[in-house]
């Protein structure tokens, strides 16, 4: 009978279990490397997507992040924030696709650019004076008229010798196809004359004498106007000098970005009210 040789213990097959670890440790972290790290094309495109939205609606400023220069090279999701970028100008209409009523295109902040050229030419004499500012904002450009170049203290009448002015206004306005909202501002003295109780009167009829105007003596169509009177609540600067408060006493005209439509009635006339002041997006239409 052979005799059955004697088998070796193998020490070393530790190896063999502590190898396949090794190796699936490995992946892990290669796993783990590869999903904290994303598409630098891809998220770049999305994220400029968000905050140009965001921008054109006013809600965030332009941030002074750069975009990277390499598009090749995977790139942490942390460090990922782009800004408007005017080498990509070209497709931010891939990008963005403002819906309507909630965006503004390009052509139409152009439109209210060109508008604000516009003004500046014809109201020069004014705007050198500082009778006349103007400023753009979420809502549109705003157009505001000094109560010391156009109303005398306490009165909502126009002041005769400055129809002048506001018929080169008018003449830009008309060729214009935006909405206008004209906006009375008082400053945080208080009024009681025989024709105002309140800031609040003032304000509000200062707004409808200018629509007045406009309509009656310029003809703007009416459908396109709408007055609302702020009283001292919405101030520009702060009222505790004289020269802040002459800045707060004014009218401003904003002619609205076409994604802010005039408020109606389901019967699809104008509002007609007297309630206390709304946000600047959405103000009571008087």
């Amino acid at each position: 009978m052979k005799k059955k040789p004697v088998e070796h213990v193998n020490h070393e097959r530790w190896l063999v279990s502590y190898a396949d670890f090794i190796t699936l440790l490995f992946v892990f972290f290669v796993v783990l490397y590869a999903s904290s790290q994303v598409d630098k094309r891809r998220a770049g495109r999305v994220a400029m997507a968000i905050q140009v939205a965001f921008q054109e609606l006013g809600v965030f400023q332009t941030s002074s992040t750069k975009v990277p220069v390499q598009d090749d090279d995977a790139m942490p999701f942390q460090n990922v924030q782009v800004v408007e970028n005017l080498e990509r100008k070209a497709d931010l209409a891939k990008i963005v696709n403002p819906m309507k009523g909630t965006l503004t295109s390009s052509t139409e902040a152009q439109s209210l650019r060109d508008a604000e050229q516009a003004i500046q030419k014809a109201l020069n004499p004014e705007i050198q004076k500082r009778e006349v500012t103007m400023s753009m904002h979420r809502e549109g450009l705003v157009v505001s008229l000094k109560e010391m170049g156009f109303f005398d203290s306490g009165s909502a009448a126009i002041r005769p010798d400055s129809i002048d002015a506001i018929s080169r206004l008018a003449e830009v306005l008309k060729q214009r196809p935006e909405n206008l909202r004209v906006e009375g501002h008082t400053d945080n003295i208080p009024i009681h004359n025989s024709h105002f109780a309140s800031n609040w009167e003032l304000s509000t009829t200062r707004a409808t004498e200018m629509i007045r105007v406009l309509i009656t003596q310029f003809g703007l169509p009416a459908e396109r106007l709408s007055a609302a009177g702020y009283a001292e609540f919405h101030p520009v600067s702060d009222n505790n000098s004289p020269a802040g408060r002459a800045q707060n006493r004014r009218l401003d005209i904003v002619i609205l970005a076409p994604y802010q439509p005039l408020r109606q009635n389901p019967d699809n006339s104008m509002q007609d009210a007297t309630q206390g002041p709304s946000p600047p997006a959405t103000p009571a239409v008087r």
